[in-house]
């Protein structure tokens, strides 16, 4: 059957990667848990360092970054849960990279 200009295109049947997607929902999961686990710790902490302990700010401030690298790799996962969901499978690199396969 010969194709014609203004026939429709038939679209490769998408692959569901369950594996991936388990790990990546696992992934996320995980870095939620995390980010209320800091985001309470920074509240609790800087509780205490307004009732006048000081070391708490330090251990706000950790929290804090904690909490915000949790935000950004859970951000980082989702969207790859996303592309997968899409069907677009990640690029692997081509073996034997290195010094001697730039030249």
């Amino acid at each position: 059957m010969s194709k014609h200009y203004g026939d429709p295109v038939e679209e490769p049947p998408r692959v569901v990667h369950r594996n991936r997607l388990l790990k990546l929902g696992l992934g996320v999961t995980l870095a939620v848990v995390a980010w209320g686990y800091l985001v309470s710790a920074a509240i609790h902490f800087g509780g205490q360092g307004r009732d006048g302990e000081s070391g708490a700010w330090v251990f706000m401030a950790f929290a804090t970054i904690g909490a915000t690298a949790c935000m950004f790799v859970m951000l980082i996962l989702a969207s790859k849960v996303l592309s997968t969901l899409r069907g677009e499978v990640p690029i692997r690199p081509a073996p034997g990279g290195g010094k001697r396969a730039r030249r």
